[in-house]
């Protein structure tokens, strides 16, 4: 039995860049749709946010010259590439999906609704959602984290490349320690960055409990879903 019956799955786009240091790496594209697949098959209701930043960040843009409403524009742009890569990976491994978008570009993606979202869920598609939250100065971690709420997620599970939350950066400061779970108000009074500020708030305000655990193992989403405590767990 899964440990959850519906989840929204926060990828990173960093992560898709895997060794090639940008754009999207087909090999860790393709680990990813295994492991969605397995968890797919296990009867989990999927929902899919995944991030720009291997292709555009608009925050980074806009201190580089570019207006930030459009950085932002460019950015969700950013994060449309990347769901339809998933998306044709997903077609690959055989696991029937759905590109919905936040703002209209059809023939691309369906234009998101909440309805629609959960329809195509319980029909056994995995949806992918793109665009962000539509609105600009707003990043894909509030994106993921209103998409979670709007579909009644149980859980959102957020794939980075670490494997929980520390009390600082691991790949820093070797001294970091893990915490086995976290309450969120004690992620905000340390100032961790699990999330935006945002979108952390968002999560606790909707009691949407957030599972931290290191997607770039290969079989790390499976074992999260079977139950294994292989990362960090923010709850109120």
């Amino acid at each position: 039995m899964a440990r959850f019956k519906r989840i929204l799955l926060k990828l990173s786009g960093e992560s898709l860049m895997g060794k090639q240091g940008h754009g999207i790496d087909p090999e860790r594209l393709a680990e990813y749709a295994e492991q969605i697949k397995e968890v797919h098959e296990m009867g989990v209701q999927i929902g899919i946010v995944i991030g720009g930043g291997n292709i555009f960040r608009g925050l980074s843009g806009s201190q580089k010259g570019f207006d930030r409403v459009k950085g932002d524009q460019m950015g969700m742009c950013a994060t449309v590439i990347n769901s339809l890569a998933l998306s044709s990976a997903l077609d690959a491994v055989g696991v029937k999906n759905k590109v919905l978008t936040a703002i209209r570009m059809e023939p691309i993606g369906e234009f998101y609704t909440k309805w629609r979202a959960i329809e195509a869920m319980e029909q056994g598609l995995v949806c992918i959602f793109s665009a962000g939250t539509g609105s600009p100065y707003f990043t894909t971690d509030t994106g993921s984290s209103l998409r979670g709420v709007e579909i009644e997620a149980d859980v959102m599970l957020k794939g980075t490349r670490v494997d929980g939350i520390y009390t600082a950066d691991p790949e820093k400061d070797p001294t970091a320690t893990k915490f086995h779970d976290i309450t969120y108000e004690e992620v905000l009074a340390r100032n961790l960055k699990v999330m935006d500020l945002s979108a952390v708030v968002m999560c606790n305000d909707n009691h949407l409990p957030i599972y931290v655990f290191n997607m770039d193992v290969v079989g790390n989403l499976k074992k999260v879903m079977e139950g294994e405590e292989i990362g960090t767990l923010v709850h109120s």
